[in-house]
């Protein structure tokens, strides 16, 4: 935190304070951050470690890119308010499934959002209206994907090394800004191919545990030298054979009805209906500061007459005692009333 503040960590340091002014003070330097719904309920601050937790299809991976244009896009620009923090991403897929058009066109939308005032604006150019408007558009979009950066792992060795790139990322700086944001998609992606590669007769937890421990050692010592917020999504794992939401696609025929919604659901419960085991080491867990859980509902919502996919979303830590039920469209996400 004394890099934070450009001097010496001894001068970092006022003798003369009170703990409740030391706290004050230190709190000041990391302020509350507050992400889109429904991430919004839990207060986060940098060095939070957030654990969004859900089966597949639940949206996990579009509430971890509206976070990234949140971090992205600037608070102000051209006189034009944003909302957002201005600083950047570190995205490090593990899932292989990142979706840049995704990403584009939620940035996209928000810009469109942010400027759209500008169509009654008084704007005397060589071109059009329209014409500036997009170029001013165009420009800031490639502002802030400058501020996105990508990293893609395939297995477990590549994704420390990319770790291990973040301590010297921090140190230069992307365009005068350090990473903020630290996205991990998702953190049992290699868990099935860490296990089986396994020597025969070895103890198969102590190298997932070595593994993760590794990981967590080197998120730690980012974060010492760069405070920023972790989040970090995961899928579950089902016991009783180790079912997954994808076994419920191979047309079995204990499945097979008329009516395809009712065969959509059916499979949800059917899936909820297996026992649910956390798979991470006792180290991952208390690494972890926030937890957030998703689900699609069973019941679908109407906006603007057109039918979307519902789920639900609970704060598990800390835990909040209520669910928010939300649906996503190309603008971001709709919070069911």
């Amino acid at each position: 935190m004394a890099g934070e503040t450009g001097g010496e960590p001894r001068a970092w340091l006022a003798v003369d304070e009170t703990a409740a002014a030391f706290i004050s003070r230190s709190l000041s330097s990391r302020p509350t951050i507050i992400l889109p719904p429904p991430l919004h309920r839990a207060p986060l601050r940098p060095g939070n470690v957030v654990e969004i937790s859900g089966p597949s299809n639940s949206g996990k991976s579009h509430l971890l890119l509206m976070a990234a244009v949140q971090c992205i896009l600037p608070k102000e620009w051209e006189g034009i308010y944003f909302g957002g923090l201005g600083k950047s991403v570190m995205y490090l897929d593990l899932d292989c499934r990142f979706d840049v058009l995704r990403l584009a066109r939620i940035l996209r939308n928000r810009i469109a959002e942010g400027s759209a005032h500008l169509r009654n604006g008084d704007f005397e150019k060589d071109g059009t209206k329209d014409e500036f408007q997009c170029s001013l558009q165009n420009m800031l979009f490639s502002d802030c994907m400058q501020r996105f950066l990508y990293v893609r792992c395939y297995n477990s060795s590549e994704f420390t090394a990319a770790l291990k790139t973040l301590q010297s990322q921090s140190r230069s700086e992307v365009l005068g800004l350090g990473i903020y944001f630290v996205m991990i998609d998702s953190i049992g992606a290699f868990y099935w191919i860490d296990r089986a590669s396994q020597p025969v007769g070895e103890n198969k937890g102590k190298s997932l545990q070595s593994i993760t421990e590794t990981v967590i050692h080197e998120i730690r010592k980012f974060l010492q030298l760069q405070p920023a917020l972790v989040l970090v999504t995961k899928a579950p794992i089902y016991a009783d054979g180790t079912t997954t939401a994808n076994d419920f696609n191979r047309g079995s025929s204990k499945y097979v009805m008329e009516d395809s919604t009712v065969l959509r659901y059916s499979r949800l419960e059917e899936e909820r209906s297996l026992s649910f085991r956390e798979y991470m080491p006792s180290i991952w867990q208390s690494f972890v500061t926030h937890r957030i859980n998703l689900q699609e509902a069973e019941v679908p919502s109407v906006h603007e007459n057109e039918v979307l996919s519902t789920y639900t979303s609970e704060w598990m830590q800390p835990s909040l005692k209520t669910k928010e039920k939300f649906s996503i469209v190309d603008d971001g996400v709709i919070l069911a009333q």
